[in-house]
């Protein structure tokens, strides 16, 4: 091997150094930074209608738009307060004819524009029962989508209620048709279109790491105003404690839900990051499978029975393990829903905490310890069931356990399955459970989420428990249709009631939101229905940036 002089090694030296100031150097004007999530799972796709998973649902904010949006009151009557997107303009041609134009500049990432053709796609697209979209239910009021020209689309609705520019823009986001339009809608949920889509959004997609994170770049030639941020970053983690220790440490930017109130405190600990609470939008219930686990055709042997679900509401102790689990990041709601709801009322009837009365009702309908055992039993079969509980939650792995031991105190037998969120999700969707913890994310409206969760309408899509009730969905559809807000809360206080009494859940808490956000970031702006909706509009001074904002792509 030839010997390099003196000469060679300086110069050497010099190129390496000079490389090195550059890399250290990087992106250092007004549209740098990276934003990095510590998002807790991973989604399974990222095609719209196919999911409604919350980490998809934010990557989504990015790269697909709406035709117009919510604004920060989150107000969803009539159209004074939604934001343009797609939607250049609107104007209502008849009490049942909402009529969209599109903004002209709007367009694909592959080039092509954005046109009418592409919302009528979209709008088959949701409501097509072959796709199966967890959003079909919130978009039955809809009659149909047509294009008037290019640049035109047209919505008929079935009748008149006060939220149907809500429904008409909120559910949905516009796909390209020219894109998706040939590949089989039974194929759309393990499409690569899902896993490498291309949008409209001020973002573009960049990559997937499989079980390790996922990148999107800004769009610089965005037609709504190039995004400040250059790169947003999910990092998946297994669990909430892990993505909030990596924020903790400096690893990641953002953790949109803290959830715990140690969790609280060890954020505002943190010298680089800044907490900001707003409005919770997710609720958390104890669902009951009404049909047998694993065959949906049969009833369940428990939980079929109105008064055995009764029974167990009752002796669940509510109050208390909201006190001791959340502290004041959490209430008992009266119904299903969140506190982002205006619909949410103390005084709405529910079932009370009263173990004597549950023991009665499971005596009365057989149910006793007939061989000593400490478990009660009807005709052999003992009073046991499985709770089904994803490990990336603690909070709701924990809560198994604390309901696993209110259970045991009238002699009932929950054993407790947690599984990786993957196949939680695979079980929830084919009814092979019995019962389970699930966290849902309230829309701004009740009507929609409640459809889509617990009607008919949800069945094959999100009310995973089957839960149907005549008289509930009768009070839903007037409470929808109300002329006024007295009205439609009255009805809303009369459904939920209703609700409450059959007992299809226990609806166990609602969580007041906390983030974490790194102190870096400038004009952050979290929307209580979506904190992701906005990022957009976030930005990075040149002088705060730190070296992972350096990085070029």
């Amino acid at each position: 091997m030839p010997r390099r002089s003196p000469f060679a090694v300086i110069v050497i030296l010099a190129v390496v150094t000079i490389a090195g100031c550059e890399r250290r150097g990087g992106c250092t004007g007004q549209y740098c930074g990276t934003l990095v999530n510590a998002a807790v799972a991973e989604p399974p796709t990222l095609l719209p209608p196919s999911t409604d998973n919350v980490v998809a649902g934010d990557v989504g904010e990015q790269l697909f738009l709406k035709l117009a949006d919510v604004g920060m009151s989150v107000n969803t009557i009539g159209d004074e307060d939604f934001q343009p997107l797609l939607a250049q303009r609107w104007e209502w041609d008849g009490p049942l004819t909402l009529v969209f134009h599109l903004d002209p500049r709007a367009r694909w990432q592959d080039g092509q524009p954005v046109t009418a053709a592409d919302v009528e796609f979209t709008f088959n697209a949701y409501t097509d029962s072959t796709l199966g979209s967890p959003f079909r239910p919130k978009l039955r009021r809809i009659a149909s989508v047509t294009q008037r020209d290019a640049s035109t689309a047209v919505f008929r609705f079935h009748d008149r209620y006060p939220e149907m520019f809500y429904d008409a823009v909120y559910h949905m986001r516009i796909l390209p048709a020219h894109l998706l339009r040939s590949v089989p809608r039974d194929q759309w949920k393990t499409a690569p279109f899902g896993r490498q889509p291309i949008g409209d959004g001020p973002y573009r997609f960049v990559g997937w790491q499989a079980a390790q994170s996922l990148e999107l770049g800004a769009d610089s030639t965005f037609f709504l105003g190039r995004p400040a941020i250059r790169r947003l970053i999910w990092r998946f983690t297994p669990n909430l404690q892990v993505a909030v220790q990596q924020v903790i440490a400096d690893q990641a930017d953002v953790r949109e839900q803290l959830v715990t109130p140690d969790n609280v405190a060890r954020a505002r600990a943190a010298p680089q990051l800044v907490v900001y609470p707003f409005r919770g939008s997710i609720y958390t219930s104890l669902t009951f499978n009404l049909r047998a686990n694993g065959d949906t055709s049969k009833p369940h042997p428990i939980f079929a029975d109105r008064d055995v679900r009764r029974a167990l509401t009752m002796a669940v102790d509510r109050a208390s393990l909201v006190k001791s689990t959340l502290g004041g990041l959490g209430k008992v709601p009266p119904g299903p829903m969140s506190s982002l709801l205006g619909i949410w009322d103390p005084e709405i009837r529910q079932l009370p905490y009263d173990t004597a009365q549950a023991a009665r009702i499971l005596n009365a309908h057989g149910w006793r310890d007939h061989d000593g055992d400490g478990i009660r039993d009807k005709n052999g079969q003992p009073l046991a069931f499985h709770i089904l509980v994803p490990t990336t939650s603690v909070l709701r792995r924990q809560y198994a356990r604390l309901l696993q031991e209110q259970f045991r105190a009238i002699g009932v037998q929950a054993d407790i399955d947690e599984l990786e969120f993957s196949v939680v999700n695979e079980r929830l969707g084919s009814g092979k459970f019995d019962t389970s913890i699930l966290s849902r994310a309230n829309d701004p409206s009740p009507g929609s989420g409640i459809t889509q969760i617990w009607t008919r309408a949800g069945f094959g899509g999100s009310n995973f428990g089957r839960y149907s009730n005549a008289e509930f969905e009768r009070l839903v559809d007037l409470a929808i249709a109300a002329p006024t807000r007295e009205r439609a809360r009255a009805l809303w206080r009369a459904a939920m009631a209703t609700i409450n009494a059959d007992a299809p859940g226990i609806f166990l808490y609602s969580l007041e939101n906390v983030a974490a956000v790194h102190k870096r970031f400038d004009n952050v702006q979290i929307r209580p229905d979506s904190w992701a909706a906005l990022l957009r509009t976030w930005r990075i001074p040149p002088d705060r940036l730190i070296d992972r904002d350096r990085v070029e792509r």
